[in-house]
């Protein structure tokens, strides 16, 4: 009998350790949360699990979670930009502006997309160049590329776009709208890129010491304005599915978008301070952020509230960062 519980009591300790290691990764902890959230909203809403609302909730968080990959890699460089709902809108305005001109889809599209990989260009160039605060600069884009939106398109929402340009966001493969795969191709591609890929992990070093980078012969500036351009570009592909999937491009498109990406990207493991984060885990973070937002719409809270409740959940998320970030750094000593 004795033996049976000595055996027992190192399995006992070895599932313990086990469940230990697995929630202090903060991808399994945002699985386990989802998975709480939505039993809960089944009991309280039967339409929630319903296959309509899942799409919905997918189909919500696609531009989100699209630059949510990119806005990921500038965190754990230690960068920032706060122009990518500003860019979203310009790429989409730049694209349908194309198309009404006779340009054809294929190259408004690319107009589009580089439009917003030469504002990234741009945003890395003085960050790196001058030695801003990557924060005071794309602040300061976030202005300026809204200003052209509006002069451009003065200031009105461009409408009666062709089938071959709404297809992109509103056409299906088995059911399934083209935004939603798009997304889950760039999440599996950025994610293994940033585990995986030599040049895209040194983005970890970079926010974690960047003298320390720099002096392991890291080229520090080059991947610091790929990250950006990145960032832009994956804002301007939003842009352009937004439009396509709205068959209009509106100026007011993305306004205050870029919090709502900084806050899925640190509930997903991203920090403020760089050095760490996963586009696995903003991928979860935004779906977290998509369920939360599509469940107070099913439960009646005014769209006001929900405003102010991501305000909310944005400062305890960084809050919370700060304080593990100080237990790991205690517990290193």
């Amino acid at each position: 009998m004795d033996s049976i519980q000595g055996r027992e009591k190192p399995y006992k300790t070895k599932l313990v350790k086990t469940l230990s290691r697995a929630l202090e990764i903060r991808e399994f902890v945002l699985v386990l949360i989802i998975l709480v959230g939505v039993l809960v909203m089944s009991i309280v809403s039967p339409i929630f699990m319903s296959l309509s609302n899942i799409k919905a909730i997918l189909l919500g968080l696609s531009i989100e979670a699209i630059i949510a990959a990119g806005m990921t890699i500038l965190l754990v460089s230690g960068g920032l930009d706060m122009s990518v709902g500003s860019v979203m809108a310009f790429s989409g305005v730049i694209s349908t502006m194309a198309i009404k001109f006779g340009i054809p889809v294929v190259f408004s599209v690319c107009f589009g997309v580089l439009s917003g990989s030469l504002i990234g260009l741009i945003n890395g160039l003085i960050v790196v160049r001058w030695h801003i605060n990557p924060f005071i600069v794309t602040l300061g884009m976030l202005s300026i590329v809204r200003g052209l939106v509006l002069i451009l398109a003065s200031g009105v929402t461009i409408i009666n776009l062709p089938e071959s340009f709404t297809i992109i966001g509103q056409g299906k493969i088995f059911g399934i709208q083209f935004p939603i795969i798009l997304t889950v191709i760039v999440i599996i591609v950025g994610d293994i890129l940033l585990r995986r890929s030599r040049f895209f992990r040194q983005n970890y070093y970079i926010g974690g010491n960047e003298n320390a980078a720099i002096l392991t012969g890291i080229k520090v500036n080059l991947v610091k304005v790929v990250n950006y351009i990145i960032t832009s570009s994956l804002a301007a592909v939003a842009g352009v599915i937004m439009a396509a999937r709205m068959a209009s491009a509106s100026v007011n498109i993305g306004v205050g978008l870029e919090l709502k990406v900084i806050t899925a990207s640190i509930i997903g493991g991203a920090s403020m301070s760089g050095g760490e984060g996963s586009i696995a885990g903003a991928f979860l973070g935004s779906l977290l952020m998509a369920a939360l937002i599509n469940s107070m719409n099913l439960l009646g809270v005014d769209v006001y509230w929900q405003n102010v409740i991501t305000g909310i959940i944005l400062i305890v998320a960084v809050i919370l960062d700060n304080v593990l970030k100080r237990r790991r750094e205690e517990g290193k000593r």
